[in-house]
Order: C-alpha cells, then structure tokens, then sequence
C-alpha cells in the first residue's frame, strides 16, 4: 500500500438511514488488519451533515486523519479531504451515490421518497412496506437503524438528498490517494458513479463487490476500499 493507515484514525461515516453500527461491521475488520484506529460516529438525524463535520474536525485536531464512508458518507468525507488535504491522509469511498448535485440520482430519489413516507405513516407502516419489498439482510439492517433515528429520520433523509457531493473539477483536484468500492449489482448506488470518482481523481483506484456478497457479509464492502487504496499507485 502506498500509504500506511498504521495508527491513523480512521473517520468512518455512515450512509443515509444507516448507522455506525453498520459502518463499523463494514470497515472495521479490514483496518483492524492495517493497524488503523476506526472512529465511527453515531448519526446525527437533526444535524446529519453537521455532525459529520464536526466529527472530522475534532478528530482532525489531534493529527492527520483518513477519511471515508459509505454513500452520502463517502461524498462528505470526500469533500472534506478536497478542502483539507494538509489534514488528510486517505480516502475510503464505498458506493459513492452521485457526482455534483443530486438531482435525480436514485439515492437522492429514494431518500426523498421514504422521507415523505415516513412524514405520511409513520414509522411502523413504513417500516413493513420496507421489510415486504426488500432482501432480508438490508430490511433488518434498516429496521434497526431506522428506529434508532426516529422520529428525526426524515430531516436526516431530506438532508442527505439535497447534498452536492464533490463535482468532477473538485475531484480531479484531490491530491490524496482514494480507494473506491462499487457494486455492479447495485441500482441505488449505480456502479458508473464509483468508476467515474476512481477515474476522475488523479491517486485513485476501483475495486468491485457484489451486493449479494456485502449483504451477506458487511466487511466485503470495507474491504474492497481499502484493497483499492493499496491499488493506487
């Protein structure tokens, strides 16, 4: 690996809806490896996006951090590397949603429907509908993270998908290594997003995993981050 995350706290953010609980199942065992210290922060529904950074921030004083996430967590924590590239030492980005605004990218989409579901039923109601029309790993991964947020999980949502993650210009600037994880199986989080941020950045790299394999088993996300950071060059 180009560079070492030996010892370096490693700031993990969760996707939208997700928690860091999931986060940390998805990461953790890969760093573990490396030797790097996981931070994962709870989510904020209230405050999503300013919690975020206000986590990268505190743990950016005490040092250098690597910084990463999945979806709307991988588009903050990219960001915050593009504006602090003297405070960043790498960047782990699992199943980047969208490049730029949102607009009707199926995440931002998605996120704005269930928003509005929950404003309208509630979480019981909505929470079945869910668990009926989705696989049994991520109904149950949501059910919990979900309830864990409520009744604040519709500001959490509808501020996620009105996000601008980093344009392409801002990536092309990026001037640490990034590893990128996508899913060719994925239509949430749509495979052309990840191979369009590995492209783009100049220290970048691609790695693919399965939804089926990450649904089964969290960690095969996280680790296929970190072995496309140890592909960059």
């Amino acid at each position: 690996m180009a560079v070492t995350l030996r010892g370096i706290t490693t700031v993990l953010l969760p996707g939208t809806g997700s928690d860091d609980d999931y986060v940390r199942r998805a990461f953790g065992p890969a760093l573990d490896r490396l030797g790097a210290v996981p931070v994962t922060p709870r989510p904020e529904p209230g405050r999503l996006l300013e919690g975020y950074l206000a986590a990268l921030r505190e743990a950016a004083a005490a040092g250098p951090i690597a910084v990463g996430g999945v979806s709307i967590g991988a588009a903050v924590a990219a960001a915050w590397a593009i504006a602090h590239p003297q405070d960043t030492v790498a960047v782990l980005a699992a199943l980047p949603a969208w490049t730029g605004a949102p607009d009707t990218a199926p995440a931002a989409l998605a996120a704005r429907a269930s928003a509005a579901e929950l404003r309208r039923d509630g979480l019981t109601d909505t929470v079945a509908r869910m668990r009926a029309s989705s696989p049994a790993w991520l109904a149950d991964e949501l059910t919990r993270s979900w309830t864990r947020q409520w009744p604040q999980l519709p500001d959490a949502m509808e501020a996620a998908a009105g996000y601008v993650a980093p344009t392409a210009a801002q990536l092309a600037a990026l001037t640490v290594p990034m590893g990128v994880a996508g899913s060719p199986d994925d239509p949430v989080h749509p495979v052309a997003v990840a191979t369009e941020w590995a492209t783009t950045a100049p220290r970048a790299a691609l790695r693919t995993v399965a939804l089926a394999d990450f649904g089964a088993d969290p960690s095969a996300l996280g680790a296929a981050a970190v072995a496309a950071l140890a592909a960059v060059p």
